[in-house]
């Protein structure tokens, strides 16, 4: 589930008033298009995490038929402009085509399950450069785009996000606290953005009124995590973030450290809280939790990621390619 179903999801909800997502079941996936990576129970999660979703449908079918929209009084269907078919070719919107009740929204361009697939695989660190992240795209980077990969051949060159203000403003809220919130601040990669964030995301809000999430910039996450983390772009991280319903607002660029620019300086911050796992020593070597704890506003959540990290996405993965090898 990654920023480009958040977006279209945003656009889709704009279309009307009551937005009602179905999600496919594993089997109905493998049928159509072969195994899933992530399972069936967690693409449900993530996709009622949305801040543009109302209803989730789970084992919604493959193809969409006019029956299944009455039963869930749905006006019209809307999905991307691309082709979505079933095995034996068949368009999984004709009759609802036919039938008057189809809308389109656009794809985001620069994002795909194929192209995140392509980081892990090719351990490149072209999605992040060691210039700023919100420097433009030279012609020498315009080389790299590519959109051309397959089930059969995921390796693929990586193509660039080129974020915009716009886009950012069409995902935050831009909701501002109101007198008397409690602010909780939470800070991290979000690398991969999936149900282990988003149930840390959701007891963090629980602890205050208000959530405020900074995101770590490419460099800082590199120079620590090293190898070719992040997988995901602090714009594309950014986004994913902002989709979620439980986060009011987002610090891009985070420092690794809280420091007092992040407890006063953005908002008043109440609570400063993190996961009960072991925080990776900043660049200097010291607790990157240190001035919150010493204030006495760090609060540890309970881990709720211990069955899904980042990690163990990236591991799936590669059993998968060697299932396609064999």
């Amino acid at each position: 589930m990654h920023y480009g179903h958040a977006n279209a999801l945003r656009q889709a909800k704009a279309m009307g008033d009551y937005l009602v997502v179905g999600v496919h079941s594993d089997a109905e996936i493998e049928k159509h298009k072969g195994p899933t990576v992530m399972k069936e129970g967690e693409r449900y999660a993530a996709v009622a995490a949305c801040k543009w979703v109302d209803l989730v449908v789970p084992d919604a079918p493959y193809f969409t038929s006019l029956e299944v929209m009455d039963q869930q009084n749905c006006d019209f269907c809307v999905h991307g402009d691309d082709i979505t078919t079933l095995a034996d070719g068949t368009d999984c919107y004709q009759a609802v085509k036919e039938a008057g009740r189809y809308r389109e929204c656009k794809r985001t361009q620069g994002v795909s399950t194929t192209e995140l697939v392509g980081r892990m695989l090719l351990m490149t660190r072209d999605h992040h450069n060691r210039r700023s992240s919100i420097a433009s795209i030279n012609n020498e980077d315009l080389s790299t785009f590519s959109s051309s990969a397959s089930k059969q051949s995921p390796e693929t060159k990586i193509s660039h996000f080129l974020p915009t203000s716009k886009r950012i403003v069409q995902f935050s809220e831009g909701k501002e606290p109101a007198a008397g919130d409690k602010v909780v601040y939470v800070d991290g990669t979000f690398d991969l953005f999936h149900v282990g964030h988003i149930e840390f995301l959701k007891r963090a809000k629980a602890l205050g009124d208000y959530l405020l999430v900074g995101v770590h910039d490419d460099q800082t996450v590199n120079a620590i995590k090293e190898v070719n983390y992040p997988l995901m772009n602090l714009h594309e991280r950014v986004l994913s973030v902002l989709a979620c319903r439980f986060v009011d607002e987002v610090i891009i660029g985070a420092p690794y450290s809280v420091d007092n620019n992040v407890l006063s300086k953005v908002y008043k911050v109440d609570i400063v809280a993190h996961g009960n796992t072991p925080s990776l020593p900043d660049l200097n070597g010291k607790d990157p939790y240190e001035i919150p704890k010493s204030l006495g506003i760090y609060v540890e959540i309970e881990n709720p990621s211990a069955e899904l990290t980042t990690s163990k996405i990236i591991e799936r993965i590669i059993e998968h390619r060697k299932m396609y090898e064999e």
